[in-house]
């Protein structure tokens, strides 16, 4: 099956026309890649974690499928690989077909991050498809953001947290240098600013422990089922360290039944 992330087919809910007839493919232009029901997890969810990905849903049979796809081609082509087309015949792969919803083509759905972020139905002029495109396109800003936080240092990260304030991904990443250097306090004020994820709970527990993630962590956490009842502080270390072992841990479970055992 086709591993597609959940709420894909919400972007048909924010269409723009819908065409009645259907149409055959035309031919590819350079920049378009076939995507198929094996390959699109790679191809299409994993790639637009780099760069916004359109799928172009088409069947050879389709007539507007053979207006709309080399307009598409050529819009995309324009973006110089800023965004790119991925075309998905829904005869040969159905697995993507059904994960969209599809209910007539052409459909266009724009995927970031993982997810649907745009989408619409049937042939479209060209006017409004570069709209379409040139909305994807990332900003100069945007551009330079993502490079600052690629970079990784200290100081290329805190420039990207000037630009925006709340980006998790460089609050995260400056977080954990800190947390490296034993600039633990720091680390905790900088998660403090943005909602609490899985992400930013293991790199607080790495700061208020100052553990090592590959201790052995049994011997204090019996000690520390002793004192959580009456002590915030010790229950919540005890979570912490339960939160770098992480639920792979076999011990993690058991320990989270011992904890509610002491506390109720």
């Amino acid at each position: 099956g086709v591993a597609v992330v959940g709420g894909v087919h919400g972007a048909a809910h924010r269409t723009r026309g819908r065409a009645g007839a259907a149409c055959p493919g035309g031919s590819l232009a350079h920049m378009a890649i076939d995507v198929t029901d094996a390959t699109f997890q790679t191809e299409v969810i994993d790639r637009s974690y780099q760069v916004p990905v359109v799928v172009d849903l088409w069947a050879p049979w389709c007539g507007p499928c053979r207006t709309l796809g080399p307009i598409l081609e050529k819009v995309v082509d324009a973006t110089g690989g800023k965004v790119v087309l991925a075309k998905v015949d829904t005869d040969q792969n159905p697995g993507v077909a059904r994960a969209f919803q599809v209910q007539s083509i052409p459909a266009v759905y724009a995927i970031q991050n993982g997810q649907p972020v745009d989408g619409f139905l049937g042939a479209q002029p060209e006017h409004m498809i570069q709209q379409f495109i040139d909305s994807l396109v990332p900003t100069e800003e945007q551009s330079m953001l993502v490079r600052l936080i690629d970079e990784g240092t200290e100081g290329s990260l805190r420039a990207a947290l000037e630009m925006e304030p709340g980006n998790e991904d460089a609050i995260v990443a400056l977080a954990e240098l800190l947390v490296a250097r034993g600039d633990n306090e720091e680390a905790l004020g900088l998660l403090a600013r943005i909602p609490e994820t899985d992400r930013t709970r293991h790199v607080a527990a790495l700061a208020r422990t100052g553990m090592v993630p590959d201790d052995d962590h049994d011997a204090t956490l019996t000690a520390l089922l002793d004192q959580v009842k009456g002590d915030d502080e010790a229950r919540q270390k005890f979570l912490d360290i339960l939160e770098l072992m992480g639920p792979d841990d076999p011990r993690t479970a058991s320990y989270r039944k011992q904890l509610t055992a002491r506390l109720f």
